[in-house]
């Protein structure tokens, strides 16, 4: 019970800031985005602020990140979503 309680709170602390909210919702509808397609579809984020959102969305828990070649791809967790934010599957 606890630790499901440290990840709910990692979650929502995530989601509170509204571009990882946006990026989780971007993957929630088009998962194994990469790192480029992400930032292309933000345009309005640099690219070290998207590593930190991306960063801090994994480890929540909340996404996924695989490595392919030299890119890394990012889906959401849907068993993550569907316990703590199950408005990002509607």
């Amino acid at each position: 019970m606890e630790m499901e309680m440290v990840q709910a709170v990692k979650v929502y602390k995530a989601l509170g800031e509204p571009t990882r909210l946006k990026i989780a919702v971007m993957l929630a509808k088009e998962s194994n985005q990469c790192f480029t397609a992400i930032g292309e579809r933000l345009k309005t984020v640099a690219g070290s602020t998207l590593s930190h959102h991306l960063k801090q969305l994994t480890d929540s828990g909340l996404i996924n990140s695989s490595k392919s070649g030299s890119f890394v791809h990012y889906s959401v967790n849907q068993e993550v979503a569907e316990k703590f934010a199950p408005y990002l599957l509607a």
